[in-house]
């Protein structure tokens, strides 16, 4: 008797598999301003990532 080469479809487990990755981002708090921000990002407010600077902002005038 025959049986199959696998149970499900390569495109079937991968469907599923998508889910799993799908979360919501983790917040952090800015160490230099203390504003939130998605975790390992630059502080779109000071531009500061792990307490250094990273993006130079201009003074608003």
């Amino acid at each position: 008797m025959a049986h199959p080469k696998r149970k499900q479809s390569k495109s079937r487990t991968a469907k599923r598999r998508t889910h799993d990755n799908a979360v919501t981002p983790t917040l952090a708090v800015c160490s230099n301003c203390g504003s939130w921000h998605v975790f390992h990002t630059v502080c779109s407010e000071c531009g500061y990532y792990r307490g250094k600077l990273a993006i130079e902002k201009e003074a608003a005038v």
